[in-house]
């Protein structure tokens, strides 16, 4: 699964990887968790063009009694998004990605577990695949989202069997279009991101702590 990641890059990188035209300053974040607010980029709904969202980590089906059920359902597998209940709808209208320039994942050890952080190897902001929901059962609808999982590719299999979604600018259009309905073509990007073009580094244990939000979550450990 994920279960952390981070989003520092400047406005004008995200602007510029995602093709957005108004993208405000966005606070730096080093250590994202479920249940927060995350930046999302999805189609506009009844226009042209994407734009740039804020909806809670951990999808909440729009059938839900208890919105609380999010708290499970921070990632999604893709082998299965498309005919599971709770992903299914999102998968076929509502698909979005997660911003992101960091995620990290947690190497079990004969000693612990032991944290790293995986990212671009030239630093640029990418795109996890996701899916977004609208809950309106409550006073005030709530827009949430999941990120989907495949399995590792060569680099981060010592480190863990799946990993994120992350897709290439090319693959954005096809994936954000509410009207791409064909689930075999979608699928058919549900793959492990090259290897050959991200980097892996063991990082402190200081990012288990949720509270711990400071550059230091992304030094390498020494």
């Amino acid at each position: 699964m994920c279960g952390r990641f981070t989003l520092h890059s400047p406005a004008a990188a995200v602007a510029k990887e995602f093709g957005l035209f108004d993208v405000p300053e966005l606070s730096p974040h080093f250590n994202i968790c479920p249940s927060q607010s995350v930046a999302i980029v999805r189609q506009k709904p009844e226009a042209k063009g994407r734009e740039l969202a804020f909806v809670h980590w951990g999808l909440i089906p729009s059938w839900a009694e208890d919105p609380k059920i999010g708290n499970r359902m921070a990632n999604a597998r893709s082998e299965t998004a498309a005919t599971k209940p709770s992903f299914r709808s999102a998968f076929k209208s509502r698909r979005c990605l997660l911003i992101a320039d960091g995620f990290y994942e947690w190497q079990k050890t004969g000693g612990g577990k032991q944290p790293y952080l995986i990212g671009m190897k030239d630093g640029r902001p990418f795109g996890m695949a996701g899916l977004w929901e609208r809950w309106d059962k409550g006073e005030e609808p709530v827009e949430s989202c999941a990120i989907l999982t495949t399995g590792a590719n060569d680099l981060m299999e010592p480190i863990h069997e799946r990993m994120p979604v992350i897709l290439s600018p090319r693959q954005f259009d096809l994936w954000l279009d509410p009207k791409s309905n064909d689930t075999a073509k979608l699928t058919e990007l549900m793959q492990p991101y090259k290897a050959k073009d991200i980097l892996a580094y063991p990082v402190s244990t200081r990012v288990n702590n949720p509270k711990n939000n400071t550059a230091a979550c992304i030094e390498p450990m020494k």
